[in-house]
């Protein structure tokens, strides 16, 4: 069996791509969304295995900055996706421009 730090990372190289082929290929909002947390995760996971390793609690503690950020980036990301759906019920990333007017 393989080192389970090999393993994790794996994982959170999984994780990534995931979120990003999530973020170029689909174009619903709330996908995009979604798809920058997976991201996000894949990196705190990133994070905890080399903080695990080098015996520091650095990592996870970047953790929880990293983990209020993307907090944050939920609520403004889902307060816009209601502003926009609110004014046309498809939400389509190709209409966001709509939000100035």
């Amino acid at each position: 069996m393989k080192d389970p730090a090999t393993l994790s990372l794996l994982l959170a190289v999984f994780l990534f791509f995931t979120g990003v082929w999530g973020l170029l290929a689909r174009w619903n909002f709330l996908i995009m969304l979604m798809s920058v947390e997976l991201m996000l995760n894949a990196v705190n996971l990133t994070l905890v295995t080399y903080s695990r390793l080098l015996g520091s609690l650095h990592g996870q503690v970047i953790v929880f900055l990293v983990i209020t950020l993307a907090a944050a980036e939920a609520a403004i990301g889902l307060a816009l996706l209601l502003s926009l759906f609110r004014r046309k019920p498809p939400v389509d990333t190709d209409r966001l421009d709509e939000l100035s007017r």
